[in-house]
Formats: C-alpha cells, structure tokens, sequence
C-alpha cells in the first residue's frame, strides 16, 4: 500500500472515531411516545406506577403478557382479582370482550384507563367516549371527584394530557365518580364524566373506566399529581391486581434480528462500523491482491543419487575391495574433518584420540582401526567383509 492510501485510511478511521465520540456523548432526546409500559421509565411510560401497585394489591402483582382471551383461558382463580388496562388505545375484539364479560361477571373487577375505548365491551355497558378534538393545544383540564370528601386529591392539568370523556353512559347501572372541567372552542367551561363504575351481574363485579390515561404516567405521577392517580386506583376492591402488559403502545415487538440491532444504539454503530470496514476490505483487497507466487520444487541432489548408483554397480558386479577401499577412504576422512586427526598411522595414540573425540568405547574403536588395518593388507575381499565393515562403521558413528 502506498503513502497517499495510508493517509487517506488513516483519515476515513479518524472520521469515524469522531463520528463514534459525537454520538456516544451527545445529550440523548428526551422521548415523548407513549408507552405506558411497565418497563419503560420516559415521561410517558408507567414504571413508577407499577412499582407502587403492591399498595392497592392483596399479594404480589400479577403480570398478562398475553391476549386477555388467551390469558384467561389459562388461568383460575379461586378468590377475586382486579386486572388493570392502562394504555392510550384499547380496542378489545369479540372473544376478548365475551372473556372480559364473563371475568366480570364471575365477580371480578375491570379497571380501564384509555383515552381511545373501542370494542364490543363499551356496546354491552351502553356507554359512549367523546374527544374533544377541538383542544389541539391540550387546554388545562381539572379532574373532580364527585365525592365531597376527596375534593382535596382533585387535581388540574395543565401540559401532557389529551382530554377524552363520557359522551353517554346507562344511569340504571352506572354510578359517575369523578368529571372532566375544560374550555371547549369558544372558551366555554363544560363538564363529562370521565370517571365512572359499571356493576356487572349479580356477584359484585363490575367495570371502572377512565379516560385519562396520563394520570398514571411518570410524568405526573412525580409532578405532585400521585394523590389523584392514588384516589382513582381506591375505587378498586382491595385484592390481588393483575396487570396487562400486552395492549400497550409501548410493547417491545422485535419481528427480526435486524431490527434488534438498528433499535440499540451501541448494536447499530457496531453494525454500521462492520459494513463500512467491509466495504474497504473489499475495495483495497480488490486493486492490492498479489497473484499467486508457484512454488519452486527443491532440487535433488544429484551427488548422492550418483554415489547411490556407482555403489550399486560395483556390488552387482562383486567388486567388493573397490566399495571397502572407497568406504574406508571415505571414514578416514571423515575423522579428518570431524574430529582433526591425522590419519597416516593407526597407532595406540591415534586409537586413545578417537575414541576421546568420539564418545567410543577404546575397544570399540581399536576393533574398528584393526579391522580396517587388516583389510588394508588384503587384496581381495568377500561380500560378508563389506557387510562386517559397513557394520562396525554404522555402530561408531552412531555412538
């Protein structure tokens, strides 16, 4: 690689580091959507609630993360519950309203808090829900108990709220706990309900409905707005609650491994970072790729195949005092070269020598000089003089 796209890599990762730096330490935007999830601790979310509903439950608080058809199918209950709906939306289909009619009807308690009621369930309680669409700027609105006794938890709001009420409701069975004071477009005061209780059947069940959700946010809830979202809740009979965790706008969907990943900040940079350096992987890869270097085969050495041949030739042909001369020349030099000795006379010194150098027994090596002398002295030699030659060579050496 040469200077100029070194520099410009060095550049492309110094931008990328700072783009990395800028993100992780820019202040994180406050998020408004809502939620009313359990889980989620933004303004709009309902985890300071949730954490305080053990005050109004006999025992611990239950979860539903299912359908409200699926989870009651599934569950029995031998004492009463309450099962809570907190969400801006509700919208309950015809077995889910048949399910949620019979639960209240076995003596359960419903509590709903929505601005937006749909569904067969408002159909069977003959009750009706208005917005008040005109109130595009959230006009303050004050939420009034009718009870004389909880004027002091009446509470007014100001910001964050959208103000939804009961166009309709069936007197004969429905009792108005608490109402709606806001300016309509012409800056005209008017009051609805927008707290009631409907009795179901004829074991003490029945429907507590709200359409002021945002009561029971984090964001009112530590805005000195707890004792109204507290006064609502007490309306409910004093047992087990369960909790809807599934009709929430704010449920956690994650349809796919990708989505997972660009819905977490420090999993999308990763991502991000991971695509970019393969992009200039690929790119200088490409242009800088060095064609395949063959590999050069060893040359053989042709010496000892040589040596190897003319040795055979002389063995097939019987000469064995010309391989026994070449074999003792070639021993005797190498003493010569590896040990440094002289080897004009195979004397008790030169034997004493050799055999310090060579690591030998001194019997051993004055077996082996012997035995060279007196081949030396012959003319003729046998094939088993070569074999007890090549022996006692091979034994040295290997000492």
């Amino acid at each position: 690689m040469d200077k100029r796209s070194k520099i410009a890599l060095y550049i492309i990762g110094a931008v990328i580091v700072f783009m990395m730096i800028a993100e992780i330490t820019k202040p994180k935007a406050l998020n408004w959507r809502n939620s009313y999830s359990a889980a989620d601790k933004i303004p709009l979310g309902c985890y300071v609630l949730f954490n305080e509903l053990e005050t109004f439950s006999e025992g611990d608080v239950l979860v539903s993360e299912k359908s409200i058809y699926e989870y009651l199918k599934t569950e029995e209950f031998s004492e009463p519950k309450s099962l809570i709906f907190v969400n801006d939306r509700i919208n309950f289909g015809k077995e889910e309203s048949k399910t949620l009619m019979k639960f209240v009807e076995d003596g359960n308690t419903v509590f709903i808090s929505s601005t937006y009621f749909y569904g067969n369930v408002l159909d069977t309680l003959n009750v009706s829900v208005q917005r008040q669409y005109t109130n595009i700027y959230r006009k303050e609105a004050d939420n009034k108990f009718t009870s004389p006794s909880l004027q002091a938890n009446n509470r007014i709001y100001k910001d964050v709220i959208e103000n939804s009420f009961f166009e309709s409701i069936d007197t004969l069975r429905t009792t108005v706990l608490g109402t709606l004071t806001t300016k309509n477009e012409d800056e005209i005061e008017e009051t609805y309900p927008n707290l009631i209780k409907v009795e179901v059947g004829d074991n003490n069940g029945q429907f507590i409905l709200h359409t002021n959700p945002f009561t029971f946010t984090n964001y009112h809830l530590l805005d000195d707005k707890e004792d109204y979202a507290a006064t609502v809740l007490s309306y409910m009979p004093k047992q087990q609650i369960i909790w809807d965790n599934n009709y929430k706008s704010g449920r956690k969907v994650i349809t796919s491994p990708l989505r997972y990943i660009l819905d977490n900040t420090a999993l999308k940079w990763a991502f991000y970072i991971s695509m970019f350096g393969l992009i200039l992987f690929v790119i200088f890869r490409g242009k800088r790729t060095q064609r395949i270097i063959p590999v050069i085969k060893k040359l053989d050495n042709a010496t000892v195949d040589f040596t190897r041949t003319i040795g055979e030739l002389y063995y097939q042909h019987g000469d064995f005092s010309n391989i026994i001369e070449k074999k003792i020349q070639y021993f005797l030099e190498f003493v010569r070269t590896i040990y440094y000795l002289e080897t004009n006379q195979f004397n008790s010194g030169f034997i004493d020598k050799l055999a310090a150098k060579s690591s030998n027994t001194k019997e051993d090596t004055k077996t082996l000089v012997d035995y060279i002398v007196f081949l030396k002295s012959k003319t003729n030699h046998t094939e088993q003089e070569l074999i007890e030659l090549n022996k006692k060579i091979e034994h040295f050496k290997r000492t």
